[in-house]
């Protein structure tokens, strides 16, 4: 399985996603830097996590204008999936392969810890190696995870099952409306995600939950359902 990573300035989750990607694939990723203008041929392109630009203006918004993502957009519109994380979300969001936006934590505050996420729809192409309604373990790092849309486009995703992932067990860290931590475009080739599943895919990690996302998306196994 081929897989690339995008790395922006001010990215400083591309390391740990290369890692994961290596050990859960046994091939190293491409990395695509910001200037390119094509994604390689890959079965995953990914946006890791981090403060791309400084998160200046708005988180992602300066990263989202970058010529890689006007190359993301485009792999993303012939069927290539791809995975935002944490900042990467934020960018997905601003470039407009997302709705909603990502405000600051209700608290005003930095959080950084692991919390619990139940899968809300376990038939997408990210999460199928997980049971409808298993709740998993996953970290999170992030000043702004507060997802936010209005009303329309709640319903929207809430109707056509594209809300992924929710904060479960009173964990939600950031006041995101109607807990939510991932959703998927309408083609449901596209996932944003706050919460950082590549830091817990291997024992020496504490745990393996995370491993389920990218099985699912590359169709590697389903060892992680229920």
């Amino acid at each position: 399985m081929k897989t690339a990573v995008v790395l922006l300035p001010g990215l400083n989750r591309d390391r740990d996603m290369i890692a994961a990607l290596t050990t859960i694939t046994g091939q190293v990723p491409e990395t695509v830097w910001q200037t390119e203008t094509v994604i390689p041929k890959v079965d995953l392109v990914v946006v890791p996590g981090g403060f791309s630009f400084g998160d200046y203006l708005r988180c992602g918004a300066i990263a989202a204008r970058s010529p890689v993502m006007r190359a993301v957009a485009e792999a993303a519109a012939k069927g290539v999936p791809v995975l935002g994380v944490c900042n990467g979300f934020q960018i997905l969001c601003e470039a407009g392969l997302l709705p909603g936006a990502l405000m600051r934590n209700a608290a005003l505050r930095f959080v950084c810890r692991e919390v619990k996420l139940k899968v809300a729809n376990a038939t997408t192409r990210f999460s199928s190696a997980y049971a409808q309604g298993q709740v998993i373990r996953c970290p999170v790092a992030h000043h702004e995870g507060n997802y936010f849309a209005d009303d329309a486009t709640l319903k929207t995703l809430q109707d056509g099952e594209r809300i992924v992932f929710r904060y479960a067990e009173g964990t939600n860290p950031n006041g995101a409306i109607d807990d939510i931590a991932g959703i998927v475009n309408a083609a449901g080739t596209v996932l944003g995600m706050m919460p950082h599943p590549e830091n817990l895919i291997e024992p020496e990690h504490g745990g393996t939950d995370g491993r389920g996302i990218f099985e699912s998306v590359l169709g590697i196994s389903a060892s992680l359902a229920a």
